[in-house]
């Protein structure tokens, strides 16, 4: 069941960055010298994925098919030409890995947190001769910045407030799970913010999720519920913070709406 975070009700989006590329209305980024073919200190999967790290990660782990993946990104075709990339939006991308073209989904699953590799990934595990899409075989750099549960997977936290969240005046607690940019501005009232973001009851029920959509969310800050609209003015683009919204912050009990106290995990794309 779709709630919308816009009063009672909201239309939310986000774009699973590699299954649905968009053309550039951005200045292109230089296409790496080796895009034309993977070169011979490339490795190779059974596949026929090939791939080169490009930086070393500081994780451990690895994803799993099931979990999701933020990452930010490149994608050239063989003759050079950029047709997407998270960095020239601005904006890291977030989704689920086994939601993606079958190159990328492979590939990201060879990576650890803080590594940047390139892919060479051949048109049968990429859109293969989809319309609209680019074709033939096509080249990403990928850094994967996060991986996280699936959002049908409730925080542990989710059913009270814990002892380290922060708590402002209105009774609205918060605990920021990954820093944004250093200095970077909040938004204010007036602001249009775009985000990613899962809600819970405290009962450990998903009821609306962007991430799990695939799209990211696009609000004015007056429109929403309170909590969502004194939370986001406490954030910094890049920041991912879970939110514990008490119920008179929320929906008040009216309506549809789901009922009690709201758990939120946001991530701040942008805003204007």
């Amino acid at each position: 069941m779709r709630f919308l975070i816009v009063l009672l009700v909201a239309t939310l989006g986000i774009t699973a960055a590699a299954q649905q590329p968009r053309a550039p209305q951005f200045e292109p980024i230089p296409a790496p010298p080796d895009v034309a073919k993977p070169p011979a200190d490339a490795e190779k999967t059974a596949s026929g994925l090939a791939h080169k790290v490009l930086q070393k990660g500081s994780g451990t782990t690895h994803p799993k098919g099931d979990d999701f993946v933020t990452v930010q990104y490149t994608g050239w075709t063989t003759d050079g030409k950029m047709f997407d990339s998270s960095h020239a939006r601005n904006a890291a991308s977030t989704f689920p890995v086994n939601k993606v073209i079958k190159g990328w989904s492979e590939g990201v699953q060879l990576m650890v947190i803080g590594e940047k590799q390139r892919f060479w990934i051949p048109q049968e595990l990429a859109y293969a001769g989809q319309a609209g899409r680019p074709q033939g075989m096509l080249v990403f750099d990928v850094e994967l910045l996060e991986i996280s549960a699936s959002p049908t997977i409730p925080p542990p936290d989710v059913a009270a407030v814990p002892a380290d969240a922060q708590k402002t005046a209105s009774g609205l607690a918060y605990k920021v799970l990954r820093p944004g940019k250093d200095g970077g501005e909040h938004p204010n009232k007036t602001s249009r913010v775009t985000v990613h973001y899962s809600g819970w009851t405290t009962d450990g029920k998903l009821f609306d999720s962007s991430v799990m959509r695939g799209q990211t969310a696009s609000f004015g800050l007056t429109d929403v519920i309170e909590g969502w609209t004194e939370g986001l003015q406490l954030m910094v683009p890049g920041e991912k913070t879970r939110f514990w919204i008490p119920e008179r912050l929320a929906y008040k009990g009216q309506g549809n709406g789901p009922k009690g106290m709201l758990v939120f995990d946001v991530e701040l794309m942008s805003f204007r």
